[in-house]
């Protein structure tokens, strides 16, 4: 097993200086042939100029762009780890439950509710420094999108991923994401862990606060973040990414999803844990949340890491100086021994 990385990862945005080199190359190309044919037909140059190549130029054009290209993969000096610890790490288990009901695309937050609660994600997860954090999807059914673990990479790759259409079940369970986070949590019930739950508060489905008093009893403390706004927005509906409507009741009138503060409040409550409204809070606010976890119980633990990494770099600057020298000895002229075969029968070279 082994784990590739760059050094110098921003160095290969100069890879786009070649193909804009080649477009310059090309229209060279093409006025000078046009101010050739000023002098006539392009055949009769040809004899006027017989040991000029008209491919040579293109070929070693082609050769410096790959010399240069090699450069900047050189200097970006990708890395190969290669010693693999286990390392002795510290930090509180935290599953993020998140709301991925139907009420969640509603825009009284913008861009949406579901993507105040991903963005609140995000920086929850860039402020973790050695905790192990999970991720719990719910609608009226709840599904553990990744299990704890301490790789953040992997996660904000689960979480770009989440969207309402990830659960088909309808609905808003937070009591079954509760219980789903009580069960992904490890066994070890004496150190003290959190569960983050981002929602509406639309709880339909099930008794949210008695889960959340439950899983207090088992040292998990439960943080909900409201995501709305209590005077509510209709439900969006979309086709082809374009916004066709609103969800309507069965008397065909407009519904209307609106935070529920007061439920999400209980629950924190029930949890031991804290209440924040999405759409007021602050980065202050989070970062209360982010502190009072930061004082639970510390759980130790094991996790691979790669200690050591070889560089690569030399391997590209190789192949880049191969290019070049390459170029360097390759002539424009034609070759008299290669034009003197004309293994092929067709023109010369």
């Amino acid at each position: 097993m082994s784990l590739i990385r760059l050094e110098n990862g921003w160095i290969l945005y100069g890879l786009i200086l070649i193909p804009v080199l080649f477009i310059l190359f090309l229209s060279y190309r093409v006025i000078a042939k046009k101010r050739l044919s000023i002098f006539g037909q392009a055949d009769l140059i040809e004899k006027l100029m017989p040991d000029v190549s008209r491919y040579k130029p293109a070929v070693k054009f082609t050769l410096l762009m790959l010399g240069l290209a090699f450069i900047i993969l050189g200097v970006a000096n990708p890395q190969i780890g290669s010693k693999i610890e286990e390392a002795k790490r510290e930090g509180v288990d935290v599953i993020i439950a998140i709301d991925v009901s139907n009420s969640m695309k509603a825009e009284d937050i913008r861009p949406n509710r579901l993507e105040r609660a991903k963005q609140s994600v995000s920086k929850m997860i860039d402020k973790f420094l050695s905790d192990r954090i999970g991720i719990v999807v719910f609608a009226g059914d709840a599904f553990l999108q990744l299990p704890v673990t301490t790789d953040y990479s992997a996660a904000k790759l689960f979480l770009s991923n989440i969207d309402t259409d990830i659960i088909p079940t309808p609905g808003t369970a937070i009591g079954s994401a509760i219980e789903l986070a009580v069960e992904s949590f490890k066994t070890d019930e004496s150190k003290r862990k959190a569960l983050i739950i981002l929602t509406d508060g639309e709880n339909h489905e099930d008794d949210a606060v008695a889960a959340a008093a439950e899983a207090r009893k088992k040292n998990i403390i439960v943080y909900t973040i409201g995501v709305g706004d209590p005077d509510g927005a209709p439900i969006p509906i979309y086709q082809n990414n374009q916004r066709s409507g609103f969800r309507k009741d069965n008397q065909d009138n407009v519904i209307m999803t609106k935070l529920d503060p007061v439920l999400l409040q209980k629950i924190a409550s029930a949890g031991g844990g804290k209440f924040v409204r999405s759409s007021s809070y602050s980065e202050a606010d989070l970062s209360k949340i982010l502190d009072d976890i930061a004082k639970l119980d510390k759980t130790k633990f094991e996790s691979k890491l790669f200690t050591d990494y070889e560089d690569r770099f030399q391997y590209f600057l190789a192949a880049a100086l191969f290019f070049i020298v390459a170029e360097l000895i390759l002539s424009e002229k034609k070759n008299k021994y290669l034009t003197s075969l004309n293994l092929f029968g067709g023109k010369k070279l």
